[in-house]
């Protein structure tokens, strides 16, 4: 039980650094989701919105991140 109560709490606190980084990109004007290459569809009926472009660029942010902890870590 103890390993589950970990990964939640690891699950929280990443949730947690999402929402600030998301609030952050905001707060500096960066806008994501509204890039060009992501895709949105409008029709009468509904909506339809694939972020392309900005899942590209918070994937590699985020694998220079976690390259240079691993780099890090290692020393």
């Amino acid at each position: 039980m103890e390993t589950i109560a970990r990964y939640l709490m690891l699950a929280g606190i990443a949730l947690f650094l999402t929402g600030g980084g998301v609030y952050l990109a905001a707060k500096f004007g960066i806008p994501l989701g509204r890039l060009p290459g992501d895709i949105r569809i409008e029709g009468e009926n509904g909506s339809f919105y694939f972020p392309v472009t900005s899942s590209i660029l918070v994937s590699v942010i985020l694998t220079v991140v976690v390259n240079i902890v691993a780099k890090l870590l290692k020393k």
